[in-house]
């Protein structure tokens, strides 16, 4: 536990001030305090700081459940491993152990996916490639419900997720789990009449370990590397994709900021045209979109 947290703390507002100068220390900014307390008083934020305001207290049980939600998260455990969800656009997955966990920076690439559904005409039909916690699919289908989406993802560990999280919040979607280099293979039937294929795919070069511990020691290794530069599954989505997409279907894929031009040649180089990046909502070069 991080040195100094005050646990046994009856007032609320000393609790949760306590627990962020805890984190603070061991640096943890921001308000992780607050969203544990949420959580172990399973309540909203709007709720609990009002609670803080008006001077409630916090039983003895609650202030120990939150004294080691707050230890876990010193050792820098992810906070959505410790709440057991992520919030991604207007939806609240599940996650934990053995899956990626949803960044904000991939709501961007959902909009260039959704633009491209828009365009398709009725019914389209959109693959989801490394999947993950389903959070691109789900966010597709929910936001478009005439879009027949098909989510794929290698990892057993992480497929777990995807299916809970389909089965709570989207249950139309089609999860498969297989290599998204075999796509055709694994989707016969919508091979040729793809009109979005979408992927955040692992993109870190093997040599580029992640300097923050709750990517480097909690994101599956599966998610996150991708070859000596990183772009081994853009090269097999490029290909493969080229049998799945129908002529004038595009392809949207994440990256790191600095793989945009990269990206851009892997695609044009495999046959596909008008390779554009795009930035997310910091300013980086983030996705880049391509037409068949």
């Amino acid at each position: 536990m991080p040195s100094g947290y005050g646990a046994e703390v009856p007032d609320l507002r000393a609790t949760v001030t306590a627990a962020r100068d805890a984190l603070a220390r061991v640096g943890v900014v921001g308000p992780d305090a607050e969203i544990l307390a949420a959580h172990v008083l399973e309540t909203s934020l709007g709720d609990l700081r009002m609670r803080m305001l008006r001077g409630a207290e916090v039983g003895p049980e609650d202030a120990r459940r939150l004294g080691g939600l707050v230890a876990r998260r010193g050792e820098r455990e992810p906070l959505q491993h410790l709440t057991g969800e992520a919030h991604f656009r207007h939806v609240t997955l599940a996650v934990g152990p053995g899956v990626f966990t949803p960044r904000p920076e991939t709501e961007v690439l959902v909009d260039h996916a959704l633009a491209m559904v828009d365009a398709a005409g009725p019914a389209p039909v959109v693959v989801d490639a490394c999947a993950g916690s389903g959070a691109v699919a789900i966010a597709i289908a929910t936001e478009r419900p005439a879009t027949r989406v098909h989510a794929v993802e290698l990892s057993g560990d992480a497929i777990a997720w995807t299916r809970c999280n389909v089965d709570a919040l989207a249950p139309g979607i089609h999860v498969v789990q297989g290599d998204v280099a075999a796509l055709d293979a694994l989707l016969p039937d919508v091979a040729g009449a793809v009109d979005v294929l979408v992927s955040n795919p692992p993109y870190v070069p093997v040599a580029a370990v992640p300097r923050d511990p709750e990517v480097r020691l909690h994101d599956p290794a599966l998610a996150l590397y991708s070859g000596d530069d990183g772009l081994d599954v853009v090269r097999a989505l490029a290909d493969v994709g080229l049998r799945m997409v129908r002529a004038g279907g595009g392809i949207a894929l994440e990256h790191g900021e600095e793989q945009g031009e990269g990206v851009r040649a892997v695609l044009t180089a495999a046959g596909w045209h008008d390779a554009a990046t795009h930035a997310d909502l910091t300013g980086r070069d983030r996705i880049t979109t391509a037409r068949r």
